[in-house]
């Protein structure tokens, strides 16, 4: 695996993520499996993980199996407390994380790594806007549910854009009880995200008793997003025509504003921050997530659907 530290922000934040370039394999442990383009499985190895069909334009349903199993081992409170006490600030903590993650990721058996450029990141949720969703996921995170898309938010649905692969703990057991210590201590590790694009929504990798106990702290938890990375062409081909508009801004503005210089450089400072933020962010769009056939096609996704969720019935509108 070879990484690369992400550019700085045009935000100021000084450290962005870890750009993955991993080599191999072809077919991950856990990745997900389409069907005619409704229907998808998340296989975890030959495990059912997560079912989902696209029933309508809003947004697909879904069924938790239950069976998900982390690829990341246990975080010891001791590694815990030793990265925060060994980073200058909140980047250089985060940076370790991403590395501690990375590199576990690259030796799971049972990760969603692949052959291709991926992305630790640390800017996705915020700038999608998850954030509001965090204060209701513990009380609405139903096995059975629907995620929905676009502007049909349904106040039962919020915390779709966030999906645990597992039935979040209690926030009175003992695991998460030492978790909400960590978290009081200011050490608890990030949550480890992973964006599917097919679902449109983060899925928790890792991390979900630590989302609990920061909840229950009425706190957030730090995140870092793994996802797939754009070539490089991809960001060049797009940038063009953001530089040429923003030029065309700026002899505007010098056009109409002549007679005021302060006036001309207030302006133009303030595009040249947008440029440099729509810029950034074109170097950390996620690309679309990777997903093989399912054989069998529909049939078979029916099969795995009576099997691993009996009386579900996602082809209902909602």
């Amino acid at each position: 695996m070879k990484r690369t530290t992400l550019p700085r922000s045009a935000s100021g934040v000084r450290w962005d993520g870890l750009a993955l370039g991993v080599d191999g394999p072809d077919r991950p442990p856990l990745r997900a499996e389409v069907a005619d383009g409704r229907r998808l499985v998340l296989f975890q190895g030959d495990q059912v993980v997560l079912l989902a069909r696209r029933a309508t334009h809003r947004g697909v349903h879904y069924a938790r199996t239950g069976r998900y199993t982390s690829p990341i081992p246990p975080l010891r409170a001791a590694v815990a407390r030793t990265y925060r006490e060994s980073s200058a600030d909140e980047d250089a903590w985060l940076a370790r994380w991403a590395h501690h993650f990375a590199t576990a990721l690259r030796e799971s058996a049972n990760g969603p790594l692949h052959d291709g450029g991926w992305q630790l990141n640390s800017g996705l949720p915020h700038q999608w806007g998850i954030a509001a969703n965090w204060a209701r996921l513990s009380q609405h995170d139903p096995a059975i549910g629907h995620i929905t898309w676009f502007g049909y938010r349904d106040p039962e649905e919020d915390a779709r854009d966030m999906l645990p692969l597992r039935q979040l703990s209690g926030s009175g057991t003992a695991r998460v009880k030492a978790y909400r210590r960590q978290y009081r201590e200011g050490v608890l590790p990030p949550v480890l995200l992973w964006w599917v694009s097919g679902l449109d929504t983060f899925l928790v990798l890792d991390g979900h008793d630590r989302l609990v106990a920061a909840l229950a702290e009425a706190g957030r938890p730090h995140v870092l997003v793994l996802a797939r990375e754009r070539p490089d062409q991809w960001a060049t081909r797009y940038a063009q025509p953001l530089i040429s508009h923003h030029a065309e801004q700026v002899t505007g503005l010098e056009r109409v504003h002549a007679a005021c210089a302060p006036l001309i450089e207030t302006l133009t400072r303030a595009a040249d921050r947008r440029l440099g933020r729509q810029l950034h962010e074109l170097t950390t769009a996620p690309a679309p997530t990777w997903s093989w056939p399912l054989p069998g096609g529909p049939a078979a996704w029916d099969a795995l659907a009576r099997q691993h969720a009996p009386g579900w019935h996602p082809d209902t509108d909602n």
